[in-house]
């Protein structure tokens, strides 16, 4: 079967821009795909780079939309090389769009489902009354962007003021120095609302995070260097069995990714890229039909659209 391939570039501005270890973001970018089948039945999907975390960058994804013909086939999709990851996760939930009803989001049954970002710095200690009102029960919050001390200062007041019912996650996206690492390590060992600390290390830094892993209680999640896939499959070969932070945005195939999930036996998170309401259902949907295979079962980490003004797009 031949599908009308119709795309288009969107733009969505943070209402406060993202400051995390790799730089500030004020701007999310990406395409909307739409396949339009000959009895007019349509599929969306998204297509979400994220390219300082390993997958394709912008362009590189509208080049290669510009390149295919204006009618694709199923052969088409899923034949997208393994370089394209977000691509590959785009293309293939438009197609899945025609296969089956989409799953209701768990989100219309509770927020507790769901991990929400909290604001960098001292804007989290305001921020989070409002999330835990509004349901949350799991919060994400960055580290390794201002000085060690600053954000050690700011950090116990937030544990001070948070529930215990809380479950916090730290998020370094690898901008700590192993030394940093080791501190904010010891510190959580005796907190139990630290769930785990998220990419203490850079990506090069793989056996120094393997050694943290064994020597302290405080879990640990690989994120920027488990990007894809092909990354994932390295890792869990060379004996991580901590958590994996899966973007199914970025992370290539979802058939590949289910094919893995149901013959390893892993502790994930699925998380979040920022995008539209287009990707968060394909990447809510596959996260639910995986999550029965997972050695936990953990919030997603998709309580993200406050970020964004009305959830809008330009």
């Amino acid at each position: 079967m031949h599908y009308k391939l119709q795309f288009s570039l969107y733009k969505r501005n943070f209402k406060q821009p993202l400051k995390t270890s790799h730089g500030i973001w004020d701007v999310r970018k990406g395409i909307i795909l739409q396949l339009t089948s000959k009895t007019g039945k349509i599929g969306l999907g998204e297509i979400a780079p994220l390219s300082w975390f390993g997958s394709e960058t912008l362009s590189e994804a509208l080049d290669f939309c510009h390149q295919l013909p204006k009618e694709i086939t199923k052969e088409t999709i899923f034949s997208i090389p393994d370089n394209l990851p977000s691509c590959k996760f785009g293309f293939e939930s438009a197609w899945e769009n025609f296969q089956q009803v989409q799953v209701e989001e768990k989100e219309e049954l509770s927020k507790n489902f769901y991990s929400a970002l909290l604001p960098g710095g001292e804007a989290a200690l305001e921020i989070w009354q409002q999330l835990w009102q509004e349901g949350y029960r799991t919060f994400k919050w960055k580290i390794g962007v201002d000085k060690i001390k600053t954000e050690l200062e700011i950090f116990q007041q937030l544990v001070k003021e948070l529930p215990t019912e809380i479950n916090l996650r730290l998020d370094a996206n690898g901008g700590l120095i192993f030394e940093e690492a080791k501190q904010w390590l010891e510190i959580c060992e005796n907190l139990k609302i630290i769930e785990f600390i998220e990419q203490p290390l850079s990506v090069d830094k793989f056996p120094e995070m393997l050694e943290l892993s064994n020597s302290y209680s405080t879990s640990i999640a690989l994120d920027e260097s488990v990007a894809n896939l092909r990354k994932m499959q390295q890792y869990y070969q060379q004996g991580w069995r901590e958590i994996f932070v899966i973007k199914p945005a970025i992370f290539g195939s979802r058939r590949e990714l289910h094919n893995f999930c149901k013959n390893h036996s892993i502790d994930a998170v699925f998380s979040s890229v920022f995008e539209t309401n287009i990707g968060r259902k394909a990447g809510l949907k596959l996260a639910t039909e995986l999550q029965p295979n997972l050695i936990k079962n953990r919030a997603f980490g998709f309580g993200i659209t406050q970020c964004f003004d009305e959830n809008r797009e330009n």
